[in-house]
């Protein structure tokens, strides 16, 4: 039987994802496995904990990778931090701001979605007014949003979120990671996820 595989051409992709894989990245698929309880196994995932801190700007020693895209991050995310009932805020201005308001609805929280125009940026002033009428458990955002490609202006939101309300802060930075600078701990963000694929 002939392995299908043998037939993928090598080709430049330049889309938003998936993205080329470097020559490094098949070298490293072709080493020997170990398993997930073996002591270098550790040694070698506290290197890329310690690399994944610095990347995402942070000092926070919960900062794992996950086997997951970046959709599963944004699963594991609200899971561990929505409880049923919590009022969520998601400030939507694409795609992936939709998707976040799906998964925060199916979990069982009060989402309540800020709408801004498909490519125009969040803008923090509604944000403030939103966050001095209402209190919320969580403020959800896409930093870069993939759909149309508009970078949001995370420092000011960040500024009004922490000024304002006591919410856990929860970004998307999918597209953003590799790419652009993310500030986690700068900016007060409590989770954060990201993908490999993008940037």
């Amino acid at each position: 039987m002939k392995n299908m595989l043998d037939g993928i051409q090598n080709t430049l992709l330049l889309g938003a994802g998936p993205s080329g894989v470097a020559p490094a990245t098949y070298y490293a698929l072709s080493r020997q496995s170990i398993g997930h309880l073996d002591p270098y196994f550790i040694q070698i995932m506290d290197e890329i904990k310690r690399m994944l801190k610095g990347l995402f700007g942070t000092e926070n020693d919960l900062t794992v990778p996950l086997p997951t895209t970046g959709s599963g991050g944004m699963e594991a995310a609200f899971v561990n931090v929505l409880e049923k009932g919590d009022k969520v805020l998601i400030l939507q201005n694409g795609t992936f701001g939709v998707r976040m308001t799906d998964v925060a609805q199916r979990l069982g929280g009060d989402v309540k979605v800020l709408e801004f125009p498909w490519g125009t940026p969040i803008v923090p002033a509604d944000v403030e007014a939103e966050l001095k009428a209402n209190k919320y458990a969580i403020v959800a955002m896409v930093f870069a949003e993939t759909s149309t490609g508009v970078r949001n202006p995370i420092e000011e939101i960040s500024a009004v979120i922490k000024a304002n309300s006591d919410a856990i802060f929860l970004v998307d930075a999918v597209t953003a990671i590799g790419g652009i600078p993310v500030k986690v701990d700068e900016w007060g963000v409590d989770v954060c996820y990201a993908g490999s694929q993008k940037c």
